[in-house]
């Protein structure tokens, strides 16, 4: 019994010593002011992974989608420890594309940090931490990505995870709308729509959510109106 016990300790060991080793494509890693969901406006870490099967037309992040360097997670969890930071976000590019995600965010979430995901929703979450945040970005017409949606993932959400659609124009508005409605989507977590930057003017879609009494949160990118498009806010 006593052998058996030991095995399983130094078995448990290589298995995390493996897991710290084992390594992510990073685009970046930086400090700012959380810009969307209902955390906006929170010092938040932000780990920008590398990498994504989508090409959104309004995309503002392409820059990730090559390059970026490997990073073993033991190093990546150091770099954003040096912040002292609650707040932990790991976007992309896609997050989910690189399988190593899931454990980082794992690691993330024993470290005490309050960690949330960005993912597009055309790959499975169902293997992501509890403890995390997931934010759901479906993918409207206007995205040109509509049907890599993988409505299968919205049976793995929690209230605290959050279900976000991004709007080209009016044509995207009434599509989320009958989204919202038909899959009831108000009832499984927070909803939140955002126009797209420099395209849909902001009080239009305000007004539209007001006159159809929507059960959503309207919400601007904080860190496009405090730093425009600069890359790393």
């Amino acid at each position: 019994m006593n052998q058996t016990i030991t095995e399983q300790a130094s078995s448990a060991v290589i298995d995390a010593t493996s897991a710290v080793a084992a390594t992510l494509r990073v685009t970046e890693i930086f400090f700012s002011l959380q810009g969307e969901t209902s955390r906006v406006g929170l010092p938040t870490v932000f780990v920008r992974l590398t990498g994504c099967p989508l090409r959104c037309g309004y995309c503002d992040t392409a820059y990730a989608f090559h390059g970026g360097e490997s990073l073993t997670l033991g190093t990546i969890l150091e770099r954003v420890a040096a912040y002292g930071a609650q707040h932990v976000t790991l976007t992309g590019g896609e997050p989910l594309a690189q399988k190593h995600a899931l454990v980082l965010l794992r690691q993330l979430a024993d470290a005490g940090y309050s960690v949330s995901l960005e993912t597009s929703g055309a790959l499975d979450v169902s293997g992501v931490d509890v403890r995390v945040s997931k934010i759901l970005d479906l993918k409207t017409p206007g995205s040109g990505e509509c049907t890599r949606n993988l409505w299968s993932n919205l049976d793995h959400l929690t209230p605290h995870d959050e279900i976000k659609f991004v709007l080209c124009d009016e044509q995207d508005y009434v599509w989320a709308r009958e989204q919202l409605q038909q899959r009831q989507l108000a009832a499984l977590c927070p909803v939140l729509f955002s126009p797209v930057h420099g395209q849909l003017e902001p009080r239009r879609l305000a007004e539209w959510i007001l006159r159809d009494r929507l059960t959503v949160r309207f919400q601007l990118q904080l860190h496009k109106l405090l730093w425009g498009e600069v890359p790393g806010h």
